[in-house]
């Protein structure tokens, strides 16, 4: 098995694990913080906006069955690319639109994916494109959370909507 690892931010990131994690080829969801300068952070600190990280998810994946481009698909699928430092009723930098590659590779891949669907938008992408340098993961209590919490308001208003609109599309699992 070749895995491949991509650190995608687009909101809240128990609702990028919960969609990320039913993918047929990923083979691990992470919740954490990455793309800021501070080590180490927690909920709280990269929720104040000072740290300059952003929620995001590390997915780590068998390249053999999920391909890149699916997971970019994915990613523009399930949040607002267009929307500066905002997904839906979450607003501040941490809820950015940011894609955090580890390799050449997969910024060329990712830059392509991004120019070929820039035209589907009737705003422009903002979502960025860095190298990834330290990826944190996120306080137990986060992870899973969709799993562990599905009839808490937010999973059942925000999150159980977007998996069921994406399930056919992407064939997710579960």
């Amino acid at each position: 098995m070749a895995l491949q690892s991509i650190v995608f931010g687009g909101g809240c990131f128990w609702c990028s694990e919960a969609i990320f994690r039913r993918l047929k080829g990923v083979v691990k969801v992470t919740s954490g913080y990455a793309g800021g300068s501070a080590a180490n952070p927690t909920y709280e600190e990269v929720c104040s906006g000072r740290t300059g990280h952003a929620e995001v998810v590390k997915i780590e994946y068998d390249q053999s069955v999920a391909k890149l481009e699916t997971l970019l698909e994915l990613f523009f699928a399930m949040h607002d690319p267009t929307s500066k430092d905002r997904q839906g009723n979450d607003t501040g930098s941490q809820y950015r639109s940011v894609i955090l590659y580890s390799s050449p590779a997969q910024k060329k891949e990712a830059e392509a994916f991004m120019k070929k669907i820039s035209g589907e938008y009737d705003k422009p992408i903002v979502t960025e494109l860095q190298k990834l340098a330290a990826f944190y993961p996120a306080e137990e209590y986060h992870k899973d959370y969709y799993e562990k919490n599905r009839y808490q308001p937010y999973c059942a208003l925000v999150i159980s909507p977007k998996l069921h609109k994406l399930k056919e599309k992407f064939g997710l699992l579960g």
